[in-house]
Order: C-alpha cells, then structure tokens, then sequence
C-alpha cells in the first residue's frame, strides 16, 4: 500500500514559467484524489505522469480561481477519452452551478456521472470514508468561504506470519481473527493466540493539506503528529501587513502552526510571484521548526 502526493502546482493566483497554480494529486492505498484544481492542471497530470482517468475524488478548498479555473477543462479531458466511471466532486456548494452552466453554454454534456458534495466550511466533518481511508474537512480563514482536508488511513491490520502460520497447520478461517488482532478457537476448542502468529502493523499515516488562510493556530490540536503538512505560505515577514490584509499566511507563521502541530515534517508552498526564489521562505521557516522544505511542482511526497 501507498501514500504519495504529487505537487502540480505550488504557485499562488499568478502562473509564472516555474510554478502552476495549486493542485495536489494524491494516491492513498489505491484511492485516487486530486485537491484544488488550478489553471493548467491537466497539463501537469500528463507532464508528470499520472493517469487521468485513474483520479476518483476532486476536493476543492475554495472557490479563487487559481484553485479551480483547471476544472472544466479537466472534466472535458476525462469525457473526450471517453470516460464512463463516475466521479465525486467535494466543493463549495456553489461549484455545481458553475459547471452545470458552462455545460449548458456550450451546449455539450458528460458521458459520465458527477457526484457533488458540499462541503460545510464551519466546522470539521467527515467526507469520505471507506476501510481504509477517511477524509476530513477543516474550516479554514480566508476572504470567502474555505476549507482544508486530512487526509488518514484507518488502523492496518496485522501481518500474518506466513512461516509460523503454515507450521501451525491451522484452517485459513483464522486468518481474519489474527488480522484483526483475535484470538481463534479451533473446531477442538482449542484457543490460539493472534500473538504467536503476527507481526506488527506499520503505523498509519496522515497528510494534512491547508490551502489559503490567515493563521489558525486552534486546529493544532486537530491535527497533532500528523506525518505532512501542507500549509500555504503565500509571503515571507516582509509582507505580513499583506497576508493579515488578505487573509493569508506568511512562512514563518505556517511554521509556526505546525510547531504547535506537533507534525513530522511542513511543506510550504502557494508561493507569491512576487518572489525570485524562496530562499527567504525557508530561512524564516526554519528558524521556528527545521524540518520545513519548499514544494516545487513535480516534487513526490512519500509517506
């Protein structure tokens, strides 16, 4: 099983030649997930190649253009290869309308069936959740309505012992009850303890992705020991009468939060163009928690 993250886009509103707008793919034990869909986003599935018709799940954290003007033309992609699965898009309640209206102008429809689900953007709450996986949203601080997204597999079950397992010459109806970390009784009665023919799991792992929004020191608690997080960091300290005024974040301020977090490692990205390089960024961020690096598109994130 794996969990990647693939950086399409680390820009902020302005494409520039090095960085898109923001867009993430993620592939999280097999589910297939794309958040924030800015201008270009297609291009940068096939430049860095991934399968487009693989992608299940669009979460878009908000409605500024530079993290979903990618959408439509996305969508008409998926439909001119001819897809047929469906897909659930996780958005502003708002998206819908937009897409059903650039559908109605253009006078073309889908051969595949979208799913809309709004996102609530005042509190946390459970989108999507399987055996694996579950996906929360997190109410976020911007200029209009935003969310976040945590993204964590479910406890793993344990491994079985191939070796001592065999040995034992137990029916494979035991199997589930060791997984499970269950004891198992025999047709003799007999009790056979998971312990004896398991290994231990491999801990869960989570990423958690905050896209525009001014500080939120709070949702530390939220999201504690989290393995990545991804937080915006559109200004260094030099503009942070800018980023109060916009309701953004500068560098020092994400790593700040992720202090707090107590996470494993910060990525910083929504850069501003206004930058030459990021050089500032990280020094900033760095001085407060170490372990923060810069995403730049095509960066692989391995959990």
């Amino acid at each position: 099983m794996s969990f990647e993250i693939t950086i399409l886009g680390s820009g902020a509103a302005l494409p520039t030649l090095k960085r898109n707008p923001s867009a993430q793919y993620i592939n999280c034990n097999e589910r297939h997930i794309l958040i924030d869909c800015g201008e270009g986003t297609q291009n940068q599935i096939r430049r860095f190649g991934i399968k487009i018709q693989k992608i299940k799940h669009i979460l878009i954290s908000h409605l500024h253009g530079d993290h979903y003007f990618g959408l439509i033309g996305l969508l008409s992609t998926m439909s001119l290869l001819g897809r047929t699965d469906s897909l659930t898009i996780y958005a502003p309640s708002e998206l819908e309308e937009i897409i059903k209206i650039q559908l109605k102008a253009s006078g073309y429809n889908y051969d595949f069936k979208m799913n809309f689900t709004p996102l609530n953007s005042k509190e946390i709450d459970v989108i999507y959740e399987d055996k694996l996986i579950v996906i929360w949203t997190i109410p976020l601080n911007h200029r209009i309505k935003t969310t976040g997204f945590l993204i964590k597999e479910k406890k793993k079950d344990l491994s079985i012992n191939g070796e001592l397992f065999k040995a034992s010459k137990l029916s494979l109806t035991a199997i589930p009850f060791f997984r499970k970390g269950k004891d198992f009784i025999d047709e003799k009665g007999k009790k056979h303890k998971f312990k004896e023919y398991t290994l231990k799991s491999s801990k869960s792992k989570s990423y958690a992705y905050f896209s525009d929004t001014s500080p939120l020191n709070f949702l530390s608690d939220f999201i504690q020991e989290c393995d990545a997080l991804y937080h915006e960091a559109t200004f260094t300290e030099q503009h942070i009468d800018r980023a109060a005024k916009t309701l953004h974040s500068t560098a020092k301020q994400a790593a700040l939060f992720a202090k707090l977090s107590n996470v494993k490692k910060l990525y910083l990205g929504h850069i501003s163009s206004r930058y030459e390089n990021t050089k500032q960024h990280e020094i900033e961020a760095k001085s407060v928690f170490d372990n923060t690096e810069i995403v730049e598109d095509g960066m692989k994130i391995s959990l």
